[in-house]
Parts: structure tokens; sequence; C-alpha cells
């Protein structure tokens, strides 16, 4: 298969309610080390569960953009959460990636993570930074420049939609993205879901 298009921050400057399903499919790299997105969740600027919702701070600065950058922040003080910024500029919008099916690296990964079962690797935002060796350094760089790598989606996708994970406010919007049959998920979407089909 040839390697995929790359996508730039043009993909990135529109709703993040279009690029996090857009994400389902996409190639991840850090260093050559990822593998393919699985699972999303959106947080735009009216949200209150989004951490821009109460204005600029020092912490969530690159949430503010520009579009295209990582927005990387400590979640509990224990794990790394990487999240892709979207447009416009100065609208707080991300996506957060919780979960890849590794395909690149794998041995980096077994290393990193310290087991064996490939399907645990990036099976959560903060297994997957781990995996990937994600840190505050790489919060507010150009995820169109090294090291990250970012690869359009090659095939037709089903996309299951279902509630956010691990908050406390607007509870109810179906805006976690899953790849439908991924056994790579962070945790499995429940019976009350929706199914997108969503062609390159």
């Amino acid at each position: 298969m040839p390697r995929p298009r790359q996508l730039h921050r043009s993909f990135f400057d529109r709703s993040v309610h279009e690029v996090a399903p857009a994400l389902i499919g996409a190639t991840f790299l850090v260093d050559g080390v990822g593998g393919t997105v699985v699972e999303v969740e959106a947080y735009d600027h009216e949200d209150p569960a989004a951490h821009g919702y109460r204005g600029r701070t020092p912490r969530n600065a690159a949430m503010f953009g520009p579009p295209g950058r990582a927005y990387v922040y400590r979640s509990y003080g224990l794990h790394w959460c990487v999240n892709f910024v979207c447009g416009p500029e100065g609208d707080a919008s991300a996506v957060l990636i919780r979960a890849l099916a590794p395909t690149a690296g794998l041995e980096v990964m077994r290393k990193r993570r310290g087991l064996e079962d490939a399907r645990l690797f990036c099976a959560g935002p903060g297994r997957l930074c781990e995996a990937l060796a994600i840190t505050r350094a790489h919060d507010g760089l150009a995820l169109d420049r090294p090291p990250f790598w970012l690869g359009a989606p090659q095939t037709d996708v089903e996309i299951v939609t279902g509630p956010r994970i691990g908050i406390s406010k607007a509870v109810d919007q179906p805006w976690r993205y899953g790849l439908k049959g991924s056994r790579f998920l962070s945790r499995p979407f429940g019976r009350a879901r929706r199914t997108l089909s969503r062609t390159r």
C-alpha cells in the first residue's frame, strides 16, 4: 500500500466536529513510532468539559491555536495526553487522541510500555503518550513537521459514536468516535451508539 497523503494545517482549520471523525483511520507517528487512529474525542469552545472553556492559561495556551498543532497536558498529575488543535485560531477546540492500532515501531513501544500485549500499547490516551514518548516538550509543536507525521486515512471506515469518558460535564454529548470493530479501543462502546460511514 502506498504511503498515505500527509495531513497539513488546512485539514484542522475547521470545526472540531468535522475533524474528529475524519481522523479515524489516519496514521499518527512520532519519530516513526505509532499507528492508526481508532478512537478520539471532540472538545469545542462552547463545551464546559473543554480545558479552554474558562479562558486561556499557561497550561492550555496551545489549545487556542493556531490549528494543526499539538496540545499536550498532564492528566491527574500522572499521564500525558495529546490533542490536535482545530480552527479557527483562538477557538480553543481540540481532538483528544484516545487510542491507536500500533503499526510502526512495535518493539520500541513494547520496551516503553513494559508489556507484550500490543493491544494495550496505545489503548487509552496515557498509554498512547507513553508508547510514543509524548511529553510536555511536544506541546505547541506543528503536527505537519517532525517529530510528528500524520497521514490521511487510506480506506473507507465505519465509525461508532458515544459519550466521552472520564468527564463530569456535558457527559451526554456523543462526541467520542471509534473505529467499528477495532480491538484497540480504550473501552468498548455501549449499546446506545450510532454508526457513521465515512469515505475518504
